[in-house]
């Protein structure tokens, strides 16, 4: 871009002084293509001056019906385009000539939409970047519901994007707003649409539980279309610059602790959008709560499990970690670890049906590559003795069910290696105390 008086200096030269294009373009010091459109000399043709055949006439209708399918095409592709179908000129002009052509922009119209009370909701995650967590660096995003009508929010931080995330979410927020809408909106994000042609859209399996659970419409907006969500955009958007910049915090407990009481002392008593200064967002909310689903007697379940197999070592690896299990369930298949939605991602528990149905709690660990100490460890027995017993009490396997042939004659197995070398001391001073008595019979 040249300034006004660039431009009126450029017409002086040109058509007062006569300069020539390129004499004006290294007097002033710009291009000669910025000189052409300032004298805007394609709108003037001399009379009598011939126009010349160029060597991308032929090819014109064809550029033509292109832009109009695909109007933002580049130059540059319709060079190349033409150059498979025998066009040997150069890509300036092809530039200069789609200028000319090209299809202006058309503005799109929004209109405002308007919901009534309980009737839409909207739910997105938002990223505010990363988190050093011992040994791991965890992305740090934000769960959001907005309730379209009141503006009332609901937002938490978690570690990760997560179906369960997803789930837990949703629990919570109905629970805090006191309902559920009829209908939320999304994005087409992996956790709600697995897959869409057009309308036909195939939803997640949990998704639809979750639904079926508290009686609400899930409904995925267009593609690229987040101007349909945009009231839980702008959410997220006041959330990063209201609330979480040069915030400090300890933790992860810590930043939704005030998470919640900014939620409750500001964004719920600022005005409703739209209203002037007559109603605040708490008013809208309790307005609208009477109009919301009613919650069911019991929360949807949403824990985490995962199949997990235990090796030779007493250890169990979940999510980069390594959890501590008792001595009697080392290398059983078929167990499940789980993550409790009640203790907000801080718990993880191993159902054993070895154990009888029992569930070993441990503390679950946001680091990775980490052993973090479990209850199940300190439930196991202490006294080597006690060790070799429990192991020795064990149901002997039948042979059928024996991974490999011999294996049954070798029961008793070898205990784990909880009590290091004490083990094998045990094990041999009651061999020579067997020894010595029946030499001692004989």
């Amino acid at each position: 871009m040249i300034s006004p008086e660039q431009r009126a200096e450029i017409r002086r030269l040109y058509y007062a002084e006569h300069w020539r294009v390129g004499t004006i373009a290294t007097t002033l010091g710009v291009h000669h293509d910025t000189v052409r459109h300032a004298i805007e000399a394609d709108r003037f043709i001399r009379p009598g001056a011939q126009i010349r055949p160029s060597a991308l006439d032929p090819y014109k209708p064809f550029v033509l019906a292109t832009l109009e399918q695909y109007p933002r095409l580049r130059a540059t592709r319709l060079y190349e385009m033409l150059g498979a179908r025998g066009y040997a000129g150069s890509v300036v002009q092809v530039r200069r000539w789609v200028r000319t052509v090209r299809p202006a922009a058309r503005a799109e119209a929004y209109l405002r939409l308007e919901t009534l009370p309980g009737e839409q909701g909207q739910v997105d995650w938002g990223n505010f970047g990363a988190l050093p967590i011992g040994r791991a660096r965890r992305v740090l995003s934000c769960f959001v519901l907005v309730l379209s009508w009141s503006r009332a929010v609901y937002a938490r931080f978690a570690l990760d994007q997560t179906l369960e995330s997803f789930l837990r979410g949703h629990v919570e927020a109905f629970a805090a707003l006191g309902g559920a809408p009829r209908t939320i909106l999304y994005d087409n994000l992996k956790s709600v649409v697995l897959d869409r042609a057009g309308d036909h859209i195939r939803f997640h399996p949990r998704v639809l539980e979750l639904a079926g659970h508290y009686h609400f419409a899930p409904q995925p907006c267009a593609p690229y279309r987040g101007n349909e969500k945009g009231k839980v955009e702008r959410m997220i958007q006041y959330l990063r610059h209201s609330f979480f910049a040069a915030r400090r915090f300890r933790s992860l407990e810590d930043l939704n602790a005030q998470l919640a009481r900014w939620i409750a002392e500001v964004a719920h008593a600022r005005p409703l959008p739209g209203s002037g200064h007559d109603q605040l967002v708490r008013e809208a909310l309790a307005a609208e709560q009477p109009r919301l689903l009613p919650l069911p007697a019991h929360p949807f379940a949403c824990e985490l499990v995962r199949p997990a197999v235990s090796g030779k070592t007493p250890y169990l690896r979940f999510d980069g970690n390594d959890y501590s299990i008792l001595h009697a369930l080392v290398r059983r298949r078929s167990r499940s670890w789980s993550v409790k939605p009640s203790s907000a991602c801080s718990m993880a528990s191993l159902r054993s049906p070895a154990t009888g149905g029992a569930t070993i709690a441990a503390s679950k660990s946001r680091s990775r590559r980490t052993s973090p100490p479990s209850p199940g460890r300190n439930a196991a027995p202490t006294s080597c003795a006690a060790v070799i017993a429990s192991v020795r009490s064990a149901p002997r396997p039948s042979p059928s069910s024996t991974p490999w042939p011999g294996a049954a004659s070798r029961w008793p197995p070898t205990p784990p290696p909880c009590c290091g070398s004490s083990i094998s001391t045990v094990r041999r001073r009651s061999t020579r105390r067997s020894a010595t008595r029946s030499r001692v019979e004989r």
